[in-house]
């Protein structure tokens, strides 16, 4: 029988779950371009379908079904591969899925193109993957499907253990690039237009560790900044999102100095509770939180701030729940990504108790979207009046188009070819 390698001409790709996930993927589909491949939409049929998966949804299991599913009655003799977290986690199950053939961890996704050479269709599932505590090494990616805005992976892995997350289980150590490879991929990045580029990464406030030449390496979140600010051609960067207790006075002050970073920051808070916070084991409290919003403000009035925040987690009470909203209601700060607690396997809050019913996390899910909404609309009032910049991106939607201000502000108006992957003086109203 001939080698699967030898039919092969599409493939098609599918991402789930976070910003991480879709510079990998860009960088997976180069890598078997570069073999030969062909990419072609998700949509179409395909000899190859490869879905980057995610283990952060509570529905992981569920939406990596039905694509296989939708994948075996467009194309039942396409090869199917499975990748991600969702994969490291749980490839056992993943490879029970029928239609899938391949199943690679975090330490294989990589050599995707070796591990198709030798696969064939019929076969039971082929998993290749390894112990988490073994994976070590540092892929860097990046996505290039758009030239406005480019998502550039800098670190990998984390090792903070909060009680409700499994991303250490699925990722591994906490690992970074070098400030000199990261310097190189802007550049590169530069060369083929990208105008914005987005920092992404597993705890990106950890950048530093790692080992070149068998020597542990050095380096600081901080001296990649101040690196990639001298980088031409490069207009904007943005910090995807960074831990509070790693989000220093020395990162705040000199994103308030820079041309290139962006004043807008997104920094996961998780709870406005300090029991629940000890709780789920993070490395702050509330207080700490605090200062670093109002030092934001005081260096940056008009920055634009997110924040990550979960509902629902074991032994939330009402009255923890309120400590929450109060604070959050208190803070000044633009915008929340409201997350409802879902449980995982195999992560210490399974042993909290009691157990928050579902419909009381959905409520309390809808009582933050509202204050979100709230906020949002007050920060974007505060700016009617003044021009900001505007990067325009260059899809055209329907006769529209969207871009954002410096400060995350989104800006819809009827398409204009001339201002796409341009900045903009805008003024809003």
């Amino acid at each position: 029988m001939p080698s699967f390698m030898e039919q092969v001409k599409t493939v098609a790709f599918h991402t789930l779950g976070c910003k991480l996930n879709f510079s990998e993927t860009s960088s997976l589909s180069r890598l078997l371009e570069q073999d030969g491949f062909v990419k072609t939409d998700f949509d179409d049929t395909a000899d190859v379908y490869v879905i980057n998966t995610c283990s952060v949804t509570d529905n992981a299991d569920k939406e990596c079904r039905q694509l296989v599913r939708r994948i075996q009655r467009r194309a039942p003799e396409s090869m199917v591969v499975i990748t991600g977290c969702y994969a490291q986690l749980k490839p056992e199950e993943i490879a029970s899925i029928e239609g899938v053939d391949l199943v690679l961890g975090a330490a294989e996704k990589f050599n995707i193109a070796e591990h198709l050479k030798n696969l064939t269709k019929g076969d039971s599932a082929k998993i290749c993957s390894c112990d988490i505590e073994d994976v070590n090494s540092f892929h860097s990616s990046y996505s290039l499907h758009d030239r406005t805005r480019t998502f550039l992976k800098v670190q990998d892995g984390c090792d903070y253990n909060c009680t409700f997350c499994t991303i250490p289980m699925a990722r591994g150590k906490s690992r970074s690039d070098s400030v000199e490879n990261v310097v190189k991929n802007a550049e590169k990045l530069a060369a083929n237009g990208v105008k914005e580029i987005v920092l992404t990464g597993v705890n990106l406030g950890d950048f530093g560790k790692g080992f070149e030449g068998g020597k542990k390496r050095e380096e600081t979140f901080f001296e990649l900044i101040q690196e990639l600010d001298k980088v031409e051609g490069i207009e904007r960067y943005r910090i995807s999102s960074i831990e509070p207790n790693l989000l220093t006075a020395e990162i705040i002050e000199f994103v308030a100095n820079s041309r290139k970073f962006m004043p807008h920051f997104h920094i996961p808070l998780q709870s406005g509770s300090n029991d629940i916070l000890g709780l789920m084991r993070r490395r702050y409290r509330r207080e700490l939180y605090a200062e670093k919003v109002g030092l934001i403000k005081q260096f940056m009035p008009h920055c634009s701030i997110g924040v990550d925040v979960i509902v629902g987690f074991p032994s939330e009470s009402d009255e923890h729940f309120r400590e929450t909203y109060d604070f959050l209601h208190s803070l000044d700060v633009s915008y929340l990504h409201v997350f409802t607690y879902s449980e995982r396997a195999n992560t210490l809050a399974l042993d909290i108790k009691p157990v928050v019913p579902v419909n009381v996390r959905h409520e309390r899910n809808k009582m933050l979207r509202n204050l979100s909404h709230k906020k949002l609309q007050f920060f974007t009032e505060q700016h009617i009046g003044q021009t900001r910049k505007v990067l325009f991106e260059s899809h055209n939607k329907d006769g529209m188009m969207e871009g954002y201000t410096d400060n995350y502000i989104k800006i819809t108006t009827p398409f204009r070819e001339e201002w796409s992957n341009n900045i903009i003086d805008w003024e809003l109203r």
